[in-house]
């Protein structure tokens, strides 16, 4: 068992690999989910985790792709706010809101598969 297998193994998880309790998180475990979908954290993938996490808490839900692409122009700005910045960023099968919202300790969004 890896490091991060040990790590994401003392928090509860819903069956598709999700945060069951959003108080668990923490940025150690953000980094243990990164692995699990082959990303390195840099600052600009910190800065959509966080915009993630600001979102749902400003609206209580995990975003789609469209809401969440308008909310990172609106607050990040227009360069970012666009959905191949967050696929180039985020890559890999589905949507990336999917893969940030795992590692930002947040439900996955409902309409993503």
């Amino acid at each position: 068992m890896s490091g991060t297998d040990t790590l994401l193994a003392t928090v509860p998880l819903d069956e598709e690999g999700y945060l069951e309790n959003l108080s668990d998180w923490s940025e150690e475990l953000a980094l243990a989910f990164a692995q699990t979908v082959d990303i390195e954290m840099s600052d600009a993938h910190w800065e959509l985790v966080k915009a993630m996490r600001d979102f749902y808490h400003q609206f209580d839900l995990s975003p789609a792709m469209r809401p969440f692409v308008k909310y990172v122009g609106q607050t990040l700005g227009a360069d970012k706010g666009k959905s191949i910045y967050l696929m180039q960023l985020f890559p890999g099968q589905g949507s990336p809101v999917k893969r940030i919202a795992l590692i930002a300790g947040l439900p996955k969004p409902d309409n993503c598969l």
